[in-house]
């Protein structure tokens, strides 16, 4: 079952429903690999997204479901500030073992589903 077109209430504000990522958004997700390798201690065979979610806030918040290979998936929490802020993207949070099928739904760094920091 595919989570593209399966939403939440609309909240304003809120996350946008998941959508199929595009280049830019592999893009952001490249930038935190090496942030999730060191936190998970592993090395994902692939670090591909498969859908993302964002929600602008001061910068972009973006909710990703990352094929790592295996059969399995990961979810990560990215937050990339404004280019004006000078700082570099940051990976917030993540739920491991996740099943393919799995939605991809809003998570944050407090929840103790599976998240590790």
């Amino acid at each position: 079952m595919s989570d593209i077109g399966e939403s939440e209430p609309k909240l304003c504000g809120g996350f946008t429903d998941p959508r199929e990522p595009d280049s830019g958004d592999q893009t952001t997700l490249g930038k935190v690999k090496e942030q999730y390798v060191k936190k998970t201690k592993t090395n994902p065979g692939k670090f591909v997204a498969i859908l993302v979610r964002s929600q602008v806030v001061n910068g972009t918040n973006y909710l990703f479901k990352v094929d790592i290979g295996e059969e399995t998936c990961s979810h990560l929490l990215v937050y990339k500030p404004l280019p004006c802020r000078k700082q570099e993207t940051c990976l917030v949070a993540f739920q491991l073992h996740k099943k393919m099928d799995e939605e991809l739904k809003v998570f944050h760094k407090e929840d103790k589903n599976d998240t590790r920091e």
